[in-house]
């Protein structure tokens, strides 16, 4: 049954469906005719997803939110235990003496890098669409679809050239938050809301505890090491750019912590949330 929209969010979706099918045709161009096959892996990261969107669609639920918010628990899921593994690995094969040099970070592929990031990159093209076949979106410029047609935009420019791939594998550190963030979404979504509940508050505990390290800690650090080698870099477009999405990072991770806040609160102390409502 189809859903009336705002005109404003019919023009914000033709937008961003059009830019998607851009970056779909760029991709199929890079892999066709530059020979560049290795980002096979983002065409295996967006089907797999979908997969797993139809699965979930077909034996859980057929609620596009419920579904669409599953798919995301397992991407985090998958990207976090992938940077791990591959953090973990780097450090085990050649210690960690030059594993966060420059030359490492802006020139160099850690092991299995430049497949993990294609694949994540896979799924946000996938979830972009999701989003926008289902109007899980509002607003004359969405957050989430500019979001994520940012990171596609960065994802492939630095796949397509090979490099910053293992600078954009530490940012990827933030999905360990994302997974708290969806369990939340999904738990409340299943009526689970009684903050004396021990699963609660210790989901709480891991959400503030990741978001303060896997996220916040993270993103400052890694824009700290951008400043620190900013002379290291050449005259491309490479710096000013990832300053700039590092500084949208933190600027989203701010916002981010403030509705956390008001929403663990919210949980904590509904009566007092309710009374000011009133």
């Amino acid at each position: 049954m189809g859903r009336t929209r705002p005109v404003t969010q019919d023009k914000a979706g033709a937008f961003f469906l059009a830019t998607l099918l851009l970056w779909f045709v760029s991709v199929w161009f890079e892999i066709l005719f530059n020979r560049k096959t290795e980002l096979v892996y983002i065409i295996a990261g967006s089907g797999f997803y979908q997969l797993a969107n139809w699965v979930c669609r077909r034996f859980v639920s057929r609620d596009p939110l419920f579904v669409n918010t599953t798919v995301s628990l397992l991407h985090s899921s998958i990207t976090s235990a992938s940077v791990v593994f591959i953090l973990v690995n780097q450090w085990l094969q050649n210690g960690s003496s030059e594993m966060f040099e420059h030359s490492q970070l802006f020139g160099g592929t850690w092991a299995w890098a430049h497949q993990a990031l294609c694949f994540s990159c896979g799924y946000f093209a996938y979830d972009q669409w999701d989003m926008l076949h289902y109007g899980l979106y509002s607003g004359l410029i969405p957050s989430i679809l500019a979001h994520h047609l940012l990171l596609l935009i960065c994802f492939t420019l630095a796949l397509y050239r090979n490099v910053t791939i293992n600078y954009l594998i530490l940012t990827l550190i933030c999905e360990l938050h994302s997974i708290f963030l969806h369990v939340r979404k999904i738990r409340r979504m299943a009526g689970v809301r009684d903050a004396k509940r021990n699963i609660v508050k210790a989901e709480w505990v891991l959400n503030w505890v990741t978001f303060t390290f896997a996220r916040v800690a993270s993103h400052i650090l890694i824009t700290a090491k951008l400043i620190l080698d900013a002379h290291k870099f050449g005259r491309g477009v490479e710096l000013p750019l990832a300053l700039l999405g590092m500084f949208g990072m933190n600027m989203l991770n701010t916002f981010l912590g403030i509705d956390l806040f008001h929403a663990c609160k919210g949980e904590i102390n509904p009566r007092h949330t309710n009374t000011r409502q009133e």
